[in-house]
């Protein structure tokens, strides 16, 4: 069953300089001189929800800095069997190795939801970073944040004794990346039940299952599209097992 996504609710800007969102993650975060540059570069694009951004296999011409909305990162095998490897928040610079090492896109980006993004081609990009040294610094910072991320997504997966656990990590993942900082775990559900299952390694009947449970338990409180980690110390404790 899909979950109904609302519009996004903070207003969208062109100039990266005036962005509110742009301290919440580290590529953006940059002094104003080397935001003003990035203003003048590149093109803002904005994508309507479930749309391709790039394909895996892709060759990657260009990079993409998430200004809103949430996009999922996924791989497909031969056979076409898929594994959503990531969700991708306001900051998140999308393709950044493969156009750092001049090859294709590992994984294929869609938006769960409407998107705003700034595109920069190859050359833009490296022409940036080489005038900025803070800007380079950032890159390597956040493809060091892809990394932890990802290790902590195989522990995740390989350790998890329960079908809860799995499930309670992911919506916790979820929670803390749209909280940035802010003491309340709430977010829009973007994701299928089937997707979610995806990132949990769980069946989508599981998730329906669970996230019944972990309502009636008052563990979540679900409102359309809106969740709320209701009891977040029960919920860490879950992630446990």
């Amino acid at each position: 069953m899909r979950i109904a996504m609302p519009a996004p609710p903070i207003p969208l800007t062109d100039s990266c300089k005036d962005c509110t969102l742009r301290g919440l993650r580290m590529f953006c975060n940059l002094r104003d001189d080397a935001l003003q540059h990035l203003d003048q570069i590149g093109v803002q694009v904005r994508y309507p929800a479930r749309m391709c951004i790039f394909q895996q296999g892709e060759r990657a011409r260009a990079l993409h800095v998430l200004c809103s909305g949430q996009v999922k990162l996924f791989t497909t095998s031969r056979e076409g069997r898929t594994m959503i490897l990531k969700i991708a928040w306001p900051g998140d610079v999308l393709g950044l190795s493969a156009v750092l090492s001049q090859a294709d896109y590992e994984v294929t980006a869609e938006t769960l939801e409407p998107c705003q993004l700034k595109t920069l081609r190859r050359d833009e990009f490296l022409a940036f970073i080489d005038q900025f040294s803070e800007a380079g610094r950032h890159s390597l910072e956040s493809m060091a944040s892809e990394y932890r991320s990802a290790f902590r997504d195989a522990r995740r997966l390989s350790l998890a004794t329960s079908a809860a656990s799995r499930l309670a990590n992911v919506l916790l993942d979820l929670a803390r990346n749209a909280a940035c900082g802010k003491p309340e775990m709430r977010f829009t559900m973007a994701l299928t039940h089937e997707e979610l299952g995806n990132l949990a390694g769980l069946s989508r009947e599981t998730v329906t299952r669970l996230l019944g449970k972990f309502r009636r338990e008052g563990l979540l409180r679900i409102k359309g599209s809106s969740v709320t980690i209701a009891d977040l110390d029960h919920f860490n404790s879950l992630t446990e097992g």
